[in-house]
C-alpha cells in the first residue's frame, strides 16, 4: 500500500472513531493510539508510522465493538 493510501485509511479510521465516540456514551480509548504522535494529518511521518497507527486504530475500533453488550430482543408470534 502506497503512503498516500495509508494516510487516507488512517483519516477514515480516524472519522470512524470520532461518529463511534459521538454515537456511544462512553468514549473509545484507545492508549496505545494516543501515545503514538502520528495523526492522519502528520503527512511527513513516515509510511510505517502511519501503518502502525491504522493497525493500532483498527484493533482498539474492534475491540470495542467486540465488547460492546448488546440486547437482543426476540419476537413472538402472535
Amino acid at each position: 500500500m502506497k503512503k498516500q493510501e495509508l494516510i487516507h485509511l488512517h483519516g477514515l479510521l480516524s472519522e470512524v472513531r470520532n461518529k463511534l465516540n459521538q454515537k456511544n456514551s462512553s468514549p473509545i480509548d484507545i492508549p496505545a493510539y494516543e501515545t503514538q504522535d502520528t495523526r492522519p494529518t502528520s503527512i511527513h511521518h513516515s509510511k510505517e508510522d502511519h501503518r502502525k497507527a491504522v493497525l493500532t486504530l483498527c484493533d482498539g475500533i474492534t475491540t470495542n465493538l467486540m465488547e460492546e453488550k448488546t440486547e437482543f430482543i426476540v419476537s413472538h408470534a402472535d
